[in-house]
């Protein structure tokens, strides 16, 4: 009789356990809905060759993509912008503050990507009012559908106002892999795009915002800034249009 009592004990007891674990691991697994990331920290990835903008939100120590949206427009093609007037679209690494979105924007809304940044200020680039806006018609902006800009828009800002300082916006020419790197190995840009790539390289490892600082004219990824280096964080705020 002891025997029978045990073995429906462990019957009834295994399953439930089992069970039990199964709904635990399912809930971590499950990714949150879109408008459960509404006001999570974000982070911003622009690929130009791609024409793509990925919009990232943090949940617990890393970042899933929300969702990837189509540029319409930049201008320039690929590498740096340098000179006001030159008409080339933005690339580096740039972080943007509330003080930087524009709901009111003549192009629909806008975010001022925050250049020159550090880098560009160091090496003596010139332009302002660089963009992430809508209307999808743009010179030396990233310019997206109006729809999209709003999406972009509402988690940027409402991540700021849960408490996010700053979102870093980070520019590449394209998808920085190896293939990419050798299928642009004869670009005039390749040792500026090399400084670029750790960063992409990073991300991809880890989901997680590489830290960028600005040491002797240069990008340098995941390294302290030193007292003679400027970091990527000392940004010229422009305003928005």
């Amino acid at each position: 009789m002891g025997k029978i009592i045990a073995l429906l004990a462990v019957f009834f007891v295994l399953p439930l356990t089992s069970c039990s674990s199964s709904a635990s691991e399912q809930t971590q697994n499950t990714p949150l809905t879109k408008q459960q990331l509404m006001g999570a920290p974000v982070y911003i990835q622009i690929f130009k060759e791609e024409r793509k903008l990925e919009l990232f939100a943090k949940v617990q120590d890393k970042y899933q993509l929300v969702q990837s949206f189509n540029i319409c427009k930049f201008s320039g093609g690929l590498g740096p912008k340098r000179t006001e007037g030159d008409f080339k679209s933005p690339e580096g690494f740039y972080q943007i503050d509330a003080r930087h979105l524009k709901p009111n924007s003549k192009y629909y809304q806008a975010i001022n990507i925050g250049y020159p940044n550090a880098y560009d200020q160091a090496h003596g680039y010139s332009g302002k009012y660089l963009m992430i806006h809508g209307d999808c018609v743009s010179i030396g902006c990233y310019a997206m559908t109006n729809e999209g800009i709003s999406q972009i828009f509402s988690y940027v800002q409402s991540a700021f106002r849960n408490g996010q300082t700053l979102v870093d916006i980070n520019i590449y020419p394209f998808r920085m892999t190896e293939q990419n790197m050798q299928r642009h190995r004869n670009s005039d840009y390749l040792p500026f795009w090399k400084q670029l790539q750790p960063a992409y390289a990073y991300f991809n490892e880890y989901h997680q915002a590489p830290q960028v600082n600005v040491i002797g004219g240069q990008y340098v990824v995941n390294r302290p800034s030193q007292s003679n280096g400027l970091s990527s964080s000392q940004l010229a705020f422009t305003q928005a249009k």
